[in-house]
């Protein structure tokens, strides 16, 4: 598929799906055709079995500066509500059933802050920025800065994030756990096709089965949690993959899974 405002590239040797946001001259600011871009992106890589995991990045200067304000100034209700919303786009990131990692350089503003969220894994480098900055522009955020960005960093936290709108390090947001690492600028990259790497050589049934699990399990009572994961483990069991990954450590040998 074509698109006009990111690039997606297949790396089939290691499994893996790269989607970079490509408006530099708008510091990857993400306008409406920009989120129905990634969500339609984000479905046809779903359904590709040589993709077991994606990387989501906005290159080497800036991951996403947030909204376009320029296309939202004049947006009538009406408008937002019929189009791909940030949330719909979170949305179906966050039920993909192949693992994303963000990999942030720069700025990861407003609605970018809520990209990389949405992601399951989060890279910085040691220059990145943070920030849930909706309400410098008189607006709150739409697209999981309240829901997804409370379950990582608390309520406290997340409520000072918002009502303030500033802008904080990566630093910070490591130590807030907004996100997972920090590396040097020139091994950003690198490091999220490592980290993809050490996901894509399992099995695509069983990160699918682990994701499903923790994302959903994670919004339920501790009983209800313990039935889904119940179930996603059993379920594990009808699959060739936990045959041919059992019966390969048995054998001592390296497995051939198949996602199926």
């Amino acid at each position: 598929m074509a698109y006009n405002t990111i690039l997606v590239e297949k790396i089939n040797a290691d499994k893996l799906a790269v989607i970079t946001i490509n408006r530099p001259a708008v510091r990857n600011a993400v306008d409406y055709l920009t989120r129905e871009e990634l969500y339609d992106a984000v479905a046809e890589l779903e359904g590709d079995n040589e993709v077991s995991a994606i990387i989501l990045t906005g290159g080497s200067t800036v991951f996403s500066a947030g909204a376009d304000i320029s296309a939202m100034v004049e947006q009538t209700a009406h408008e937002a509500f019929n189009r791909v919303s940030l949330w719909d786009l979170a949305t179906k990131m966050e039920r993909s059933r192949k693992p994303i990692i963000a990999a942030i350089a720069g700025f990861a503003l407003g609605g970018g802050c809520e990209l990389a969220v949405a992601c399951d894994i989060r890279i910085a480098t040691e220059t990145s920025k943070f920030g849930q900055t909706e309400i410098n522009v008189g607006i709150i955020p739409g697209g999981g800065g309240l829901s997804r960005l409370t379950k990582l960093v608390g309520m406290g936290k997340a409520k000072e994030l918002v009502y303030t709108g500033k802008i904080i390090t990566a630093e910070e947001a490591l130590r807030i756990n907004l996100i997972n690492k920090i590396v040097p600028e020139e091994k950003l990259f690198e490091e999220a096709v490592a980290m993809a790497k050490a996901m894509t050589k399992h099995s695509p049934v069983a990160l699918g089965l682990a994701k499903y699990a923790i994302n959903n399990a994670a919004n339920m009572d501790i009983h209800t949690a313990e039935a889904i994961e119940n179930t996603c483990f059993s379920l594990a069991f009808a699959s060739s993959d936990q045959t041919e990954g059992m019966r390969a450590f048995l054998e001592k040998r390296k497995p051939v899974y198949q996602g199926k």
